[in-house]
This record gives structure tokens, C-alpha cells and sequence, in this order.
């Protein structure tokens, strides 16, 4: 039998918890320590006995005048059982989206990108008639009314079979335009990477330049984050990281984990396949909300939801020009959760910044319907329940 298919028995991983000092704590898998004097009790149970049959690993950073903490729990891979790594890098997924708003922003604030034009005034040859009223805007807060584009497979066995396809970001604009409407622009609200390729096109038109430049000339580089990439057509992680894996049906027939670390993520682009660490996370969610990254009154975009509602639920809108926001604890959180195949990420504020969240989830079933549970549960521990 597999190491993977021998999950369900291994519960017994370490969780690692900085403090002032550490103590051995008693485990039958890889060494595990917890803090002697643990900052924040509810962050280390939400982490601690990994893997289990939702993660194999969690990293995770909590700033902010509130109080710092820091944790890493489970393993670096199944096959060895060796402690996760805390600084591994991983996929972000739609964490990129804030990213992609934060240039988008910028390039408004220059006067080169007017966020209330058209897309299709940037992008006369893409865009066709049928979406002409469609602005800029519209794209960012997902009220664009564009669908998304066809894949190939719709189950996690066929996306893993075509994980190596190379996605062409104009090519997937094409197919989504192709057909009709969901809605009228700005009429209601559908979450969509669609809009987040087109506006990477359009920081491409406007700059004559290639967005990854322009993210890394805009973001990365003035804030040091160093560990921070994307990834292109190479569908594997460059650095240290915690193997990803997915429960999916294996070549025998049976249902199990596969290790996914290695997969393609062209179909993500400029609205997912961002790689990071949680510390350069951490630093680019605190200058964020501080207003050094997108400055002046632009940034407020950033922390307004459209006043419509959401087009498969009814629920009033959820998503502003790159963030989301949640009541937790009985205050308002912003931020971005994101997953690829195998990860999931997120970063998190309160609007002032006193308390940020950000966290790396290997979980086995990163883009399932509900939330990961260990995820979850990371976010009630940290802000508290919904």
C-alpha cells in the first residue's frame, strides 16, 4: 500500500509555534515543538495534528498591534515525513487577483488606465461589440457579466491529465466572449478569473510591457519580496516547498491522494499563478492596508463592495476591486483566499491593519465547494466566528 493511501494512520506530524522559547512536545511522527508560552492557544490547536485527510501541512502569520504569532504544522512531503517548512514557498492562486488590482490602481492613480472606460476601448481587437459596456472596473469587482472560458475535462482527474496545457491568456478571452452575456454590466455580481486575464491585457496595452514586469517593477521589488514569483510556463515550484496532493481517483482504480506540486497554472495568469511565501505575504498585505502600495483615494476602491447582489445566490455583493470582505468576530476582515491544485492561501486584514492574517494550506482538496476545515478554522481563531 502507498505512503498516501496510509494517511488516515498518520495524525501525528508537529507543530512548530514561535515564541520566546520551545519546548519538545511529545509526538510519534516528526519532531514537534510547541511554544512554552503560546501566544494564542485557539492558533495553535487550529494547526496542530497535521496531516490529516483535509491538509498535510499549514503555515501561518498573524500581525498587527493585536499581537504577532507564527506556526507551521505537518509535512514537508508523505513519502519522507519530514516536518513542513515554514519558509516554503506555494501557490497562491487568486491571491494574484490583489496584485493585479493594487498595478491596475496604480496605473488609475498615473492617468494612463481610466477604471469607468471601456475594456474594449484598450482592447478594440479582443473585446467584441457585444461587451463594449464593459469598464475597467467592472472587470476588477467581477460585475462584467463575462463568462468564463472553456477547459478541457471538467473533473479533477481530467484537469490533472491536461495540467501540463499551455493556456494562452488571449485565447481564453476569445472563448469566453464568444458567448452570451450572464448579465448586463454592473447589473449584478459573479466571481470569475476572466475579468483579472483581461485587465492583465490591459496593464500589458496600456504600459507596453509585460504585466509580470510590471507587478514586479510596481510591487515586488519596492517591498523586498524576494520570494515572490510568477511562474510562466514552468509548472513546477523554483525554491523550497511543502508537496501539494489531491484526493482523486489513482491509476488502480482506487480513491487517494496523488502528489500534485508539479502542475501548470497558465489558465490562472494574472488572476492566479502567483508563487509566495507567508512572509512576504505578511509584508505585502501590511503595506497594502497601510496605503503603501495603492495610495491616495484609489485605494478605497479596494474597500467598497458594488451595490448589487450576487448572481447565483442572491446575497448582497461580497467582492470589491481585488479584495473580499467577511464579518468575523463582529467586525469587518478584507482579504483573498486562494487556491491551485494541492494549495491554499490566503491573506487577511482588518481595514486599519491591527490584526493580519496570512496562511498556506496544503490542503487535499483545494478547490472543493466548501472552505478547507483547517483553513477555517485558522481564519475563526484568528478573527473569530462569522
Amino acid at each position: 500500500m502507498t505512503r498516501t493511501r496510509l494517511l488516515a494512520a498518520v495524525l501525528v506530524a508537529g507543530v512548530v509555534v514561535a515564541g520566546p522559547s520551545v519546548v519538545p512536545a511529545a509526538a510519534s511522527g516528526p519532531a514537534a515543538v510547541v511554544s512554552a508560552q503560546s501566544p494564542d492557544t485557539a492558533l495553535e490547536t487550529a494547526i496542530a495534528g497535521l496531516p490529516t485527510a483535509d491538509a498535510t501541512a499549514a503555515l501561518v502569520r498573524v500581525g498587527g498591534v493585536e499581537g504577532v504569532w507564527r506556526g507551521s504544522s505537518g509535512v514537508h512531503d508523505l513519502e519522507t515525513n519530514r516536518p513542513a517548512d515554514p519558509a516554503a514557498r506555494f501557490r497562491a492562486g487568486s491571491v494574484t487577483k490583489v496584485f493585479t488590482a493594487a498595478v491596475a490602481l496604480q496605473l488609475a492613480s498615473e492617468g494612463r488606465l481610466d477604471l469607468d472606460r471601456s475594456a474594449r476601448s484598450y482592447l478594440p481587437e479582443l473585446i467584441p461589440a457585444s461587451y463594449a459596456g464593459v469598464t475597467v472596473r467592472q472587470l476588477l469587482n467581477h460585475t462584467h457579466g463575462i463568462p468564463a472560458p472553456d477547459f478541457p475535462g471538467t473533473t479533477v482527474e481530467e484537469a490533472y491529465a491536461n495540467r501540463f496545457q499551455i493556456h494562452d491568456p488571449r485565447d481564453m478571452v476569445r472563448s469566453a466572449t464568444s458567448k452570451a452575456p450572464e448579465f448586463a454590466p454592473g447589473e449584478r455580481q459573479h466571481y470569475l478569473n476572466i475579468g483579472y486575464t483581461i485587465a492583465g491585457l490591459i496593464i500589458e496595452r496600456v504600459t507596453d510591457d509585460s504585466y509580470e514586469r510590471q507587478v514586479a517593477r510596481r510591487v515586488l521589488k519596492p517591498l523586498g519580496l524576494c520570494d515572490t514569483y510568477f511562474p510562466g510556463a514552468n509548472p513546477r515550484i523554483v525554491g523550497p516547498h511543502n508537496h501539494g496532493y489531491q484526493r482523486m481517483r489513482l491509476d488502480d482504480g482506487t480513491v487517494g491522494l496523488r502528489d500534485v506540486s508539479v502542475w501548470g497554472s497558465t489558465d490562472g495568469w494574472a488572476a492566479g499563478d502567483i508563487v509566495s511565501t507567508t512572509a512576504d505575504l505578511e509584508r505585502f498585505t501590511q503595506a497594502l492596508f497601510q496605503g503603501r502600495v495603492v495610495r491616495g483615494p484609489l485605494l478605497d476602491e479596494m474597500f467598497t463592495l458594488p451595490k448589487v447582489t450576487d448572481s447565483k445566490t442572491g446575497k448582497p455583493a461580497a467582492y470589491s476591486v481585488g479584495l473580499s470582505m467577511k464579518v468575523l468576530g463582529g467586525r469587518e476582515v478584507w482579504g483573498k483566499t486562494g487556491g491551485r491544485w494541492g494549495y491554499n492561501a490566503a491573506i487577511a486584514g482588518t481595514r486599519g491593519g491591527s490584526r493580519t492574517l496570512v496562511y498556506s494550506v496544503n490542503s487535499t482538496d483545494a478547490k472543493g465547494q466548501d472552505m478547507n476545515k483547517v483553513a477555517e478554522t485558522i481564519m475563526v481563531a484568528t478573527y473569530g466566528r462569522p
